[in-house]
């Protein structure tokens, strides 16, 4: 008997893991066609800014930036 629910957890699995590809490259198509901005184009400079850090101090590019640049990474929660 529990062969028989192993095999359906990893079919179930699969099927996931199917599903979550194609889901992402669906996104990535359907960003890619409709030509929504998401962003600064590569190579592009990024206009002036201050946001607050997790701290509550006022940062800026000029704060952020190190020797060798920065790299900046926005993500949006699912609870926005």
């Amino acid at each position: 008997m529990e062969c028989g629910n192993s095999s359906r957890l990893v079919f179930a699995g699969s099927i996931m893991k199917t599903l979550s590809i194609l889901l992402f490259a669906v996104t990535i198509a359907a960003s890619q066609g409709s030509g929504t901005k998401t962003g600064p184009e590569v190579g592009q400079k990024v206009p002036a800014f201050e946001a607050r850090d997790q701290n509550g101090k006022l940062q800026t590019l000029a704060t952020l930036r190190g020797a060798k640049g920065l790299v900046l990474l926005f993500v949006r929660s699912a609870d926005w």
